[in-house]
């Protein structure tokens, strides 16, 4: 398996030197074709006044769009000019999401930033929990302080559940890319820690027959220490550039109202994170 076409999702209003670096090395790394994309739609407001007037600022609003997808395009060309290999853009007047979603059938990967709000703007902005949920396609997160693409230190933060089987096997072009690799469960209270440890050595096995050297980890959080913190903390002991992980291992509603591991991924600052569902 290997990463032949890199996708990377560019938004309006927000950073995307980080993502555009970081996706260009991707392509360079793999020698894939990039595609850029992007989308927005105007957002009338709630009252204004109708007639030629009306039609006079929907117009207006709707160049303006036009421009600022324009400015991207340009933006994503220059980025991606001496990277070689095939490079290609694709945008459109349309809901952000949406549009990425439809785009992504043609990738192998999807890179997009971070720091999305929970309710996050839908005619300017595809938000990665929505791209990770729907895509069927891993995403790549790139936060906005991250300037190159990390492989020195790999996390997996392993759970024995279909989200991060699917992760770490979309995972493996750049898992045989690394330095260094540690899977790493964090045992919820009441588990057999020999159960837990064995698990997670099945899937150093499964890596050391794909050609990737694992080193297999339980750690416990503290009583009152939750997940993502502990987490957290072994991704700053480890050094990892790249966290790999399974998403949503529970209902949607529960991470958007509580939170949770991939709440955190999703908005952390600190690291690139791949995420599957």
């Amino acid at each position: 398996m290997t990463y032949a076409t890199v996708m990377v999702s560019l938004a309006l209003d927000q950073p995307n030197e980080a993502r555009l670096q970081v996706a260009g090395e991707l392509a360079e790394r793999f020698e894939a074709a990039i595609i850029g994309v992007a989308a927005a739609q105007f957002a009338p407001p709630l009252y204004f006044a109708d007639g030629t007037e009306a039609q006079a600022l929907i117009d207006e609003g709707e160049a303006s769009v036009k421009r600022r997808l324009a400015d991207l395009e340009a933006q994503f060309r220059a980025a991606t000019k001496n990277r070689g290999g095939h490079v290609e853009w694709r945008n459109a007047m349309d809901f952000p999401t949406r549009f990425v979603l439809a785009q992504a059938r043609c990738a192998d990967i999807v890179v997009s930033g971070g720091r999305s709000p929970a309710f996050s703007d839908a005619f300017s902005l595809a938000s990665p929990k929505d791209l990770v949920l729907q895509a069927g396609r891993p995403l790549l997160v790139v936060p906005d302080r991250v300037n190159w693409l990390d492989l020195r230190n790999v996390l997996v933060a392993w759970k024995d559940a279909p989200e991060a089987r699917r992760a770490v096997a979309d995972a493996l072009p750049m898992l045989r890319k690394a330095r260094d690799v540690t899977i790493v469960e964090i045992p919820e209270q009441g588990n057999d820690r020999s159960a837990v440890m064995a698990g997670v050595i099945d899937v150093a096995a499964w890596l050391g027959r794909h050609g990737v050297t694992a080193t297999a980890r339980v750690s416990e959080a503290a009583r009152d220490e939750s997940p993502a913190a502990h987490l957290e903390k072994v991704a700053g002991d480890v050094g990892a550039g790249l966290i790999v992980a399974g998403a949503y291992g529970h209902s949607r509603f529960r991470e958007l109202i509580l939170g949770g591991v991939t709440q955190h991924l999703v908005t952390q600052t600190a690291r690139s994170v791949l995420l599957s569902h």
